[in-house]
């Protein structure tokens, strides 16, 4: 080979940061390793998977740790440094830390629900899709590039298809995997429709070259342009489960098994609303005034949709616990959802992701908290109805007030600090960039939440009906329910700590 052919040989080949490709790596190593020793481990020793899983999950998200001394990118264009495939910034370390512990949290409450039910549940299949899906959804944050974005979205969502629908001849499983799979197979048709548009307007796939060269597209181009943006933008609205495109939640939390609920509750909107930040506020600032409205009134659609929703289900007699925390996630998307669209208005953008993102993390920790107790109450109530937490303080007092505390911080409401906290920064956003309107509504909502939050908080500490059932906790339920309340108290404490730690530096 010539030399100036070994020259440009080199000059391709790039160097990669593996520090910085560490949490969503590990992961997939842990979720190949897993799948294997399946294949080895005896049935009475399968338990040893999920201990692994777990594990792989704290390593993971302890890689996290040595990335806080600064930027990292990988997988960068030859030459330009700073147009990079994967960068490991403020925003995506935030990111992460809630899809790997949240991930860490479901893998726990997993470990007990693979054991209660190891005729329904293959271990190996399941553990290798949770983290896989778990790899998927921390590599998404740190996409750069739309090809990389679209690649990390589908890592994380079909693996999910498979756990939702994993319950050996459970027709309720198999028909919330269907729909969950028609509704984001929909999703992903479209996004990919959008950004074949945008690429063949402007060039590029990177975001930042995207946000540069469409504001320069040539006339011929300009109609095309603004199809692949809006078509992007619907493809990313089916991901957060905005109305219209929420119709799979309900049927698909309640037919999955209960960790892999709390997991999509939490993890399935941290991949959704993490790519959704990039698309618009990264890759397409010029066109803020067409998504700023768009999201606005899909944050209004969503937050009442969902919260009227959850408040009908008190019209069924034997309403479900996790239906009824199917629509109240429904609602809270409509409250991330208000400062992605205020970022549009703002003169501080960055100010507005930062409530979301904080938001979120409020959002994830008290919502696995509720799920974890709901895991403990399905243990002896197989239809986790509402109705069976009634007296709950009488047989679990610890879980009872914790569920009271899970259920007033998702209401906004004192002891529940963070809650309120987040919900008036989010409140904060919409009012700061001139969207009073949205504000109003925003606040109607949370009055609607309040009812059906405070008749379950009330239900637990009410004379049980017959004598109190006592609830034995396995140790991985108890460890989550533990956590979740000891991380939503400490924060209560000092709710100023998320704005500090969700200062997400992508601008």
């Amino acid at each position: 080979m010539s030399a100036p052919a070994q020259s440009l040989a080199a000059s391709l080949v790039q160097s990669v940061d593996w520090l910085a490709i560490a949490p969503p790596t590990v992961a997939a190593v842990v979720a190949l390793a897993v799948l294997v020793a399946d294949l080895f481990v005896a049935e009475h020793r399968k338990a040893l998977l999920g201990w692994t899983s777990v594990a792989g999950l704290a390593v993971a998200t302890a890689m996290l740790l040595p990335l806080l001394d600064g930027d990292r990118g990988t997988f960068c264009l030859t030459g330009e440094t700073a147009v990079c495939s994967y960068t490991a910034d403020r925003f995506t370390l935030v990111i992460q830390f809630l899809v790997l512990g949240g991930a860490l949290f479901a893998a726990l409450l997993s470990v007990t629900a693979l054991k209660d039910a190891r005729k329904d549940l293959p271990e190996g299949e399941y553990w290798f899709l949770l983290l896989s899906s778990a790899a998927g959804a921390a590599l998404l944050p740190a996409s750069r590039d739309l090809a990389t974005l679209i690649v990390a979205l589908e890592v994380a969502s079909l693996p999910a298809f498979a756990l939702v629908g994993l319950k050996y001849g459970d027709r309720k499983s198999s028909e919330a995997a269907l729909k969950f799979f028609l509704s984001s197979v929909t999703a992903t048709a479209v996004s990919l429709m959008g950004i074949s548009f945008l690429y063949a307007s402007t060039g590029t796939l990177y975001l930042t070259q995207v946000a540069d060269r469409i504001q320069q597209v040539d006339g011929q181009l300009h109609t095309l342009a603004d199809t692949g943006v809006v078509l992007t933008l619907v493809g990313f609205a089916f991901k957060t489960a905005a109305v219209p495109f929420h119709f799979w939640v309900p049927d698909t939390y309640v037919g999955a098994p209960l960790p892999i609920a709390a997991y999509l509750s939490v993890i399935g909107k941290a991949v959704g609303f993490s790519g959704l930040i990039l698309v618009t506020v990264v890759a397409l600032p010029s066109y803020a005034d067409i998504w700023g409205p768009a999201l606005a009134v899909l944050a209004a659609l969503t937050m009442t949709v969902g919260n009227v929703g959850a408040l009908r289900q008190q019209a069924t007699r034997a309403y479900s616990a996790v239906r009824l925390l199917a629509w109240s996630s429904v609602g809270q998307a409509g409250y991330l959802l208000v400062p992605i669209a205020a970022a549009a208005y703002s003169q501080d953008a960055e100010k507005s992701i930062g409530s979301t993102v904080a938001y979120a993390l409020m959002y994830g920790a008290v919502n696995l908290g509720a799920f974890a107790v709901a895991a403990l109450v399905g243990r002896t109530k197989s239809l986790n109805r509402v109705a069976d937490y009634r007296g709950l303080y009488a047989s679990s007092p610890l879980s009872a007030l914790l569920l009271a505390f899970f259920l007033l911080c998702l209401a906004g409401l004192p002891p529940g600090v963070i809650g309120l906290f987040a919900k008036v920064t989010v409140f904060s956003a919409a009012v700061d960039a001139g969207l009073g309107w949205l504000a109003v509504i925003m606040a109607v909502n949370v009055v609607i939440a309040l009812f059906y939050y405070l008749q379950w908080t009330a239900l637990l500490f009410r004379t049980p009906e017959g004598e109190p059932e006592k609830h034995r906790v396995p140790g991985p339920v108890t460890a989550t329910i533990a956590l979740t309340g000891v991380l939503g108290i400490a924060l209560s404490g000092a709710p100023q700590l998320v704005l500090r730690f969700t200062d997400t530096g992508l601008f």
